[in-house]
């Protein structure tokens, strides 16, 4: 029988859409991803924090603040990491909204914005699908 890899919570936190949030998740071979809320936007960043820096790789648009119909309820983000720490996830109320694939210099999320930047990014799909997420994850 062949096992599928777990999902390990690096970090959870409650946070309101829209209010100023910085969460930040590293695991220990110096990959790390940050989700921020400006008060606009939700976006997660890919971030390379060897040598006790701080370059950001990637980002991805998770969400306008406008949009969000529910954003007067408290939301749950977990930033999880698969056990090999090559790929991270993001999950707001149980729901995947984004995923940083690190091995194959990737980034997936739901409206697939903004296109790669062509310097990281080597993958040019970044739509993430239900399909695409079980995939990657092997769920």
């Amino acid at each position: 029988m062949i096992s599928k890899p777990k999902l390990i919570i690096y970090e959870e936190q409650t946070f309101n859409v829209g209010q100023d949030t910085f969460i930040e998740s590293t695991a220990e071979n110096d990959n790390a991803v940050v989700f921020e809320d400006n008060c606009e936007t939700g976006y997660l960043y890919a971030v390379d924090r060897k040598d006790n820096g701080l370059k950001i790789l990637d980002g991805l648009h998770i969400y306008d603040v406008a949009n969000v119909t529910d954003k007067d309820r408290p939301s749950t983000v977990k930033l999880l990491w698969t056990e090999d720490l090559t790929k991270a996830v993001l999950s707001i109320n149980n729901y995947y909204h984004a995923i940083f694939d690190f091995q194959n210099h990737a980034g997936y999320c739901r409206n697939g914005f903004p296109e790669t930047n062509n310097s990281w990014t080597k993958m040019k799909e970044r739509k993430l699908t239900d399909m695409l997420a079980d995939e990657l994850l092997k769920l």
